[in-house]
């Protein structure tokens, strides 16, 4: 052959393309959303769940810092690069939940009928007893007599417990996250606050919004809630907590049967 000539693959068969698909191809309708946490951060895991039909990546900010979830997020990339898949990405707001602040991450036991001090107190050392919580108003917030329940995190149920912020920067501005996991809502207000917020970003305003039902309120206002939303999560251990333990059987039984 003369060196001149240029070597061309074998075109492609036009035919091939104008085939119909074949009958037993079925678009995947049912989506699934997998967390990404320290056991799943590492790129080969994370390609095992592409693979394995993970659609959605949930990176929950209730735990790790923002240089933790961007390594995870830098490693997803070179995941969906390398099998080819693509991968929405989901950031899971703390929302207004009260927390016990244990910086060792080691598991605390805690004793029948002694003693504990529950201490805003940030830089103390959780131990069996002593607790230190991220509400410095837990104080004025009950009184002698009342119940304070302490289970996945600290509760209170007080609205007025609400922080707001002037954010300067945020992490999903910054990513184009593709839905917003709005934790602990309450009302629809909170999903039309939520959606003003980010229609003032402009790499915001496609992102989704995903009502995250967590606690009695948010159920009580499901319907107005379920009208705002782009759609909903329903946490049923938030939810097991927060009713009594006649109606989580209920709970289980409606969400089962409807049709959202």
């Amino acid at each position: 052959m003369n060196s001149n000539h240029l070597l061309l693959e074998e075109p492609i068969r036009m035919a091939s393309i104008l085939e119909p698909s074949k009958p037993t191809f079925f678009p995947a309708m049912t989506k699934i959303v997998g967390t990404l946490g320290s056991k799943s951060q590492s790129v080969n895991v994370i390609c095992s769940c592409l693979n394995a039909g993970m659609s959605v990546a949930r990176f929950d900010f209730s735990w790790g810092d923002a240089d933790f979830h961007q390594e995870t997020l830098e490693n997803l990339k070179m995941a969906v690069k390398s099998t080819k898949k693509l991968c929405a990405v989901m950031l899971d707001t703390v929302g207004p939940e009260l927390q016990v602040v244990n910086k060792t991450q080691h598991p605390i036991t805690l004793q029948a009928d002694s003693s504990l001090v529950l201490t805003p107190d940030q830089s103390k050392e959780a131990t069996s007893n002593s607790l230190p919580i991220n509400f410095s108003g837990l104080s004025k917030a009950v009184k002698k007599g009342d119940t304070v329940f302490i289970g996945q995190y600290l509760f209170t149920g007080n609205e007025t417990t609400s922080v707001w912020l002037e954010v300067i920067s945020t992490w999903g501005v910054r990513n184009n996250i593709d839905f917003l996991s709005l934790s602990h809502t309450r009302h629809a207000e909170d999903i039309r606050q939520a959606r003003q917020f980010l229609s003032k970003w402009g790499e915001l305003s496609q992102t989704q919004i995903f009502a995250k039902i967590e606690n009695f309120e948010g159920l009580n206002h499901f319907d107005e809630i379920l009208r705002e939303a782009d759609g909903v999560i329903i946490s049923r251990g938030n939810l097991g907590v927060d009713l009594p333990p006649e109606k989580r059987k209920f709970l289980i039984m409606i969400f089962t049967s409807r049709r959202l």
